[in-house]
């Protein structure tokens, strides 16, 4: 699509072309449909991976409540909010990038889409600190007012996803490209309004929260590796080292490559690199994989931030076996007793999940 309009159109100069590339660059129907079935495939695995989170946080939430859970819980529901818009973008790449669902809805997932993107980093960035602090600080006595004022935190993380949110609620759009409704950003004629704004969300939603994340992890390693020396307790240090290690490469692989596409673009656009044939392959082939990592982290922020504790995977593991042996109850009542007496297959289930 893109090629058509730069070869038929005398009017679209460079700048109108890189205005719609980052969304109407097309590429064989193969990668469409393997992107489409790559965006079904995160939605269903991050849709069940933070309803988990969710189920077993509100478990949780009666034994210890602590400044970290709150963070958990609420990147489970930004996540939760991302996932639900990937069938819509599926839809999109499954039908050229061509949109179906109205100017309305336009606007609305693609604001959805980014705001929980912030939303996701935000939190991110607020749980490195909060680790950091909790292993740092031996102020015990101050949790409770600790715990009042998270709740601040999440709010003010919350409106400034909102605020970082404002240029795509308004210049997003459905527009007629080359006979084709896409829904993009039309920003006004004149002004390099999406460079700025690729900017501000290379800015914004990775180099900052990097260096924010990175500093304080390297300062939880340093302190560890402090006490662990003090104390002898290497064990400590390496699973502590593992879980910052983890952390910090999966954030920084799923979401450097799409910057790092992004910030190319925004160096076309101010004539520091060239528009050539190389460009126009990696944003047409290259990029939306990229998408799709960034995507991908969604599912991955579970696992990272929540399963991974020791804790949360005890509890997850009393969960299932009671789980597997309501199921092979189920078996049992039925094996012995004849279909008619389903009653007590039921009271069976019901008894050993009340055990919960």
């Amino acid at each position: 699509m893109m090629e058509e309009m730069f070869n038929h159109s005398g009017a679209l100069n460079r700048s109108s072309v890189l205005e719609d590339i980052d969304v109407s660059a097309d590429g064989t129907p193969i990668l469409r449909i393997l992107i489409s079935v790559v965006y079904s495939v995160v939605c269903a695995v991050g849709l069940v991976g933070n309803l988990l989170v969710f189920f077993l946080m509100r478990l949780r939430q009666g034994r210890k409540r602590s400044t970290i859970n709150v963070f958990i819980i609420n990147l489970a529901v930004t996540d939760f909010q991302f996932v639900l818009t990937l069938p819509f973008w599926a839809v999109d790449t499954a039908l050229d990038f061509s949109w179906p669902f109205g100017d309305a809805m336009c606007k609305i997932v693609l604001s959805v889409t980014v705001m929980n993107m912030y939303a996701s980093v935000f939190f991110l960035t607020a749980m490195s600190v909060t680790r950091y602090l909790a292993v740092a600080s031996a102020l015990k006595k101050k949790a409770h007012r600790r715990s009042r004022c998270v709740k601040w935190v999440c709010a003010v993380l919350w409106v400034a996803a909102t605020v970082a949110t404002a240029p795509t609620a308004v210049f997003s759009t459905v527009t007629v490209v080359a006979g084709e409704k896409l829904c993009l950003l039309k920003f006004p004629e004149g002004h390099d309004w999406l460079a700025l704004y690729h900017i501000q969300k290379i800015l914004i939603a990775f180099i900052i929260p990097m260096l924010i994340v990175s500093v304080n992890y390297l300062m939880l390693l340093r302190f560890v590796r402090q006490r662990s020396m003090d104390s002898s307790n290497p064990k400590r240090r390496s699973r502590v080292t593992k879980s910052v290690a983890i952390v910090v490469l999966s954030f920084f692989c799923c979401w450097m490559p799409n910057h790092a596409i992004t910030f190319w673009g925004v160096l076309v656009k101010f004539n520091a690199a060239n528009w050539d044939t190389s460009y126009y392959m990696v944003h047409t082939y290259v990029f939306p994989v990229t998408v799709c990592l960034a995507h991908a982290n969604s599912c991955l922020n579970p696992v990272l931030y929540c399963l991974m504790r020791p804790e949360i995977r005890k509890m997850l593991r009393g969960f299932l076996s009671v789980w597997m042996g309501c199921i092979a109850d189920s078996h049992r009542v039925r094996f012995f007793f004849a279909p008619r007496r389903r009653k007590a297959q039921s009271v069976v289930c019901f008894t050993v999940t009340t055990k919960l």
